[in-house]
């Protein structure tokens, strides 16, 4: 059988050590993730989802278990809570960031970048600064900035979080199509569920802290298309309500 994993995941494990005990955040974590899959994880609040994706950046090192790439060394493109953008750079130049510190600037990888800003709707912006931008362009910009350095892996960390709402759900089914359409295996964490639902071709729910897979759901819906559109199917609220009861948010 055929093995399109893109990451393995086997009994993952993170213990913080402070001078008077041992923390686990992560304990016996399993999970795959297939190649061109976008992968929602949501948990609890402070359950360990932002460590899961630090550790699988290089950002911490793992207690116990393995990582695999059963294919090739892979690229992560880690796109932040937050823009990031600096604002003495403008739109162009915060793009090719990653790429200078790759030292893998020159003409063919600056034409590219340009394309991707043309091709998103940010062309009349290239040398504009991020002050110029709405906060939803700026996390094109951010996401833009992340492709630029191909990725295999794109890791986004509650993307759209410092957005209102509005904003959130337009940002989204733009991030959504622009992953989709370069082809990116994308793991997103986060605390919205209908952000997940919407998005994602699997939601992971992981336990409460030390965390662990608590279960999965492979989204199908009927009429499956953009995120702004899957919030009014019928399947949208089923999910919603299942998820909601695992992750057991007790206010």
């Amino acid at each position: 059988m055929k093995n399109n994993n893109i990451l393995e995941i086997h009994k993952l494990s993170k213990i913080y050590h402070t001078s008077k005990s041992e923390i686990p955040a992560i304990k016996d974590l399993d999970l795959n993730i297939k190649e061109g899959e976008f992968v929602a994880i949501v948990g609890p609040s402070g359950c360990g989802k932002t460590t899961l994706l630090s550790i699988l950046c290089g950002l911490e090192d793992y207690s116990s278990g393995s990582i695999i790439f059963p294919k090739k060394e892979l690229t992560m493109g880690y796109m932040l809570q937050t823009d990031t953008l600096f604002p003495w750079l403008n739109i162009l130049d915060n793009c090719l960031l990653g790429l200078k510190v790759k030292n893998n600037i020159n003409i063919e990888s600056i034409t590219k970048v340009k394309e991707l800003l043309e091709t998103y709707g940010l062309k009349d912006f290239i040398y504009k600064y991020p002050s110029n931008l709405s906060g939803g362009m700026k996390q094109r910009v951010a996401l833009i900035r992340t492709l630029a350095i191909d990725p295999d892996i794109i890791l986004l960390d509650e993307p759209f979080s410092a957005l209102d709402y509005q904003t959130r759900l337009a940002v989204s089914d733009d991030v959504w199509k622009i992953i989709k359409k370069e082809k990116k295996t994308t793991i997103m964490i986060t605390h919205d569920i209908a952000e997940a639902v919407s998005m994602a071709d699997r939601v992971i729910v992981l336990t409460d802290r030390p965390s662990k897979v608590k279960c999965e759901y492979q989204i199908n819906m009927k009429d499956k298309s953009t995120p702004m559109h899957n919030r009014n199917l019928i399947e949208f609220k089923q999910y919603y309500d299942k998820i909601w009861k695992d992750i057991d948010i007790h206010v």
